[in-house]
Order: C-alpha cells, then sequence, then structure tokens
C-alpha cells in the first residue's frame, strides 16, 4: 500500500492539530493514560501509523509489553486500573459515538474516576487522536 499523500505538508492544518496537541501536553493526566487511550482508540480505528507510533511512544515511557498486548482486551485482563478502564470505555464510546452516542451507563461508570477538569482532557486527547487517525487511515500514513 502507498501514501496517498503527505498531509503533513499542509502547515496550517498541522498547526491547528499540534495546537491540540500542546494543550494535551500541558493537561494533568498520566502520560502513560494518554497513550493506551491513543492506543485503543487507534485499534478500533484501524489506524497502523498511530499504532506503531504510540506503541511505540507507550514503551519509551516504561509501558509493559504485557499490558501493550492486551488493550484491545482490557475488560478481560486483569492488567488495568479501575481509573485506566473507565478511560477506555469512555475512549470506545467516543470513537464509537456514531453507534449509540454515548450511553448514560458509559458515564455513570466514568464519572467517579474523574473530575470535571479531567473529563474535559481526557475527551481532548480521544477527540486529537480520532482526528490524527482520520488524517492517517485517509491519506495512508504509513509507518517508517
Amino acid at each position: 500500500m502507498q501514501a496517498r499523500l503527505d498531509f503533513l505538508a499542509d502547515k496550517g492544518t498541522i498547526n491547528a492539530l499540534m495546537g491540540v496537541e500542546n494543550q494535551v501536553a500541558k493537561g494533568s493526566l498520566d502520560g502513560l493514560l494518554k497513550e493506551l487511550v491513543r492506543l485503543r482508540a487507534s485499534q478500533i480505528n484501524g489506524c497502523a501509523f498511530c499504532l506503531d507510533m504510540h506503541s511505540s511512544d507507550a514503551r519509551k515511557a516504561g509501558e509493559s509489553e504485557r499490558r501493550l498486548n492486551t488493550v484491545s482486551a482490557w475488560r478481560e485482563t486483569p492488567f488495568f486500573t479501575e481509573r485506566e478502564r473507565a478511560a477506555l470505555e469512555w475512549t470506545e464510546a467516543l470513537t464509537l459515538v456514531s453507534n449509540d452516542r454515548v450511553p448514560d451507563a458509559v458515564w455513570e461508570s466514568v464519572r467517579p474516576y474523574f473530575n470535571d477538569a479531567e473529563l474535559v482532557e481526557l475527551t481532548l486527547v480521544i477527540t486529537a487522536i480520532n482526528s490524527w487517525n482520520r488524517f492517517s487511515i485517509a491519506f495512508r500514513k504509513m509507518p517508517s
């Protein structure tokens, strides 16, 4: 498969997306939690470029291979904290929002683990990775 075009060459678009990433970087959420969220959304969307990049970033930040290998099956493993599980559930609901919106049951299960500011930040991380996924998939950005 070949890349369709280099969307990274469009500086206006990249500056806009990086502005969001800069805001995410200023947040208080744990870096490994953000990487887990990015991985899960990228798995759902099937974004090879983002999966490659964020699994590498997670490893560099100290994430274990065991947890990386089981992110897609987080419900069936004992390897994730309740807070991480809540974040992964929120990620799935937002990434698959066209399926059934964001059900109240998901909101109720996530709410105890994040304060208002953290929920906004988590939602920003999820919407950001979904944007990157869509650009990378549409234009076939290849892992290097």
